[in-house]
């Protein structure tokens, strides 16, 4: 019977399907949250006492952003807290994925809450006092792109180490006509693409903080010099419909792979590969497991086990293949 809790049984293979840059990620992560907090509550009290809905649209953004990362930081530590535990299955690779479709989630809550800020002051006009808001506004640009800037250095999207080397484990059941194989590949074969989406959530509400905040910024002086004060509520409202669709994206990328699609090149790339071995594919099943990872499932009945694994051992990122032939 299968071990539970930490740890795999001997007869058990790795299932760590951490992006290569998790730790480096984790780390960022946290210390991007430590100077969004910072700036929020600067933002948010100078907004508040200056009158500012942009501004205050931006620091309650912000304040989103640092729970948001805050959930990022806290996924980052439990996946590989637990990336050993053998009760994971398929390892802790898609925590990730979970966090950011949450962060996505907090991303449309802060849309809303904008939007109905921005109405309300549409209606209810108040007095800026412009010069103190758009110092601080400034000031909340730098953090925000300062934090993005950090946050995806070397690169927003993961890919794999191309060290030009690849190793594998596999096991082979001739008498069930199954063939398991685990697979770490770096030789970068086309047809996978590895992405971090919870390193990209996190991206995703600096980014949109960003905008809001040179949004403020030029609504700030335009309201200052045109006395427009309906501007400012303006500018706000276009920021909440524009964080809205960062939301709706993220929630959208993360929700699949939440729900295992799997890429349609991917698929295609899977499928011509097998079937070059005279292989009939009667079933297939791709879903990703990891930033960087993939796990297949095919049955190709009659077919040879074996020709097919070696076939699809030059796609990179194809972790964990099982092949059945009954």
């Amino acid at each position: 019977m299968a071990q539970q809790g930490k740890g795999h049984p001997r007869h058990y293979y790795e299932h760590a399907y951490l992006g290569s840059a998790h730790d480096r990620n984790a780390r960022r992560t946290w210390i991007v949250m430590i100077l969004n907090a910072l700036a929020m509550v600067v933002e948010i009290a100078t907004g508040w006492i200056t009158g500012s809905m942009a501004l205050l649209a931006d620091g309650f953004h912000m304040a989103t952003d640092a729970g948001a990362l805050a959930v990022a930081a806290i996924a980052y530590a439990y996946a590989r807290r637990h990336v050993h535990n053998a009760r994971f299955t398929f390892g802790t690779g898609k925590v990730g994925d979970l966090a950011a479709f949450a962060s996505a989630i907090i991303l449309g809550l802060a849309a809303i809450g904008i939007a109905v800020e921005a109405v309300l002051r549409l209606i209810y006009p108040l007095t800026v006092r412009y010069d103190e808001a758009i110092i601080v506004a400034i000031l909340g640009l730098v953090v925000n792109v300062g934090s993005a800037m950090l946050l995806m250095k070397d690169g927003g999207h993961v890919h794999g180490p191309g060290h030009g080397h690849s190793h594998s484990h596999a096991h082979d059941d001739h008498d069930h006509g199954h063939d398991h194989n685990h697979a770490h590949s770096h030789d970068h074969a086309p047809g996978v693409a590895g992405q971090d989406n919870n390193l990209r959530a996190a991206y995703l509400h600096l980014v949109a903080d960003a905008v809001t905040s040179a949004m403020a910024i030029i609504a700030l002086v335009a309201a200052r010099m045109t006395g427009w004060v309906w501007l400012d509520a303006v500018t706000g409202l276009a920021g909440a419909i524009l964080i809205a669709r960062w939301s709706v994206m993220l929630m959208r990328d993360s929700a699949a792979v939440l729900l295992d699609t799997a890429d349609d090149a991917l698929l295609e790339a899977i499928r011509a590969k097998a079937e070059r071995t005279g292989a009939t594919i009667a079933d297939l099943h791709v879903w990703r497991i990891g930033p960087e990872a993939h796990a297949a499932i095919l049955s190709v009945p009659g077919g040879d086990a074996q020709a097919v694994r070696t076939a699809l051992s030059d796609i990179s990122g194809l972790e964990h293949v099982t092949v059945e032939c009954r």
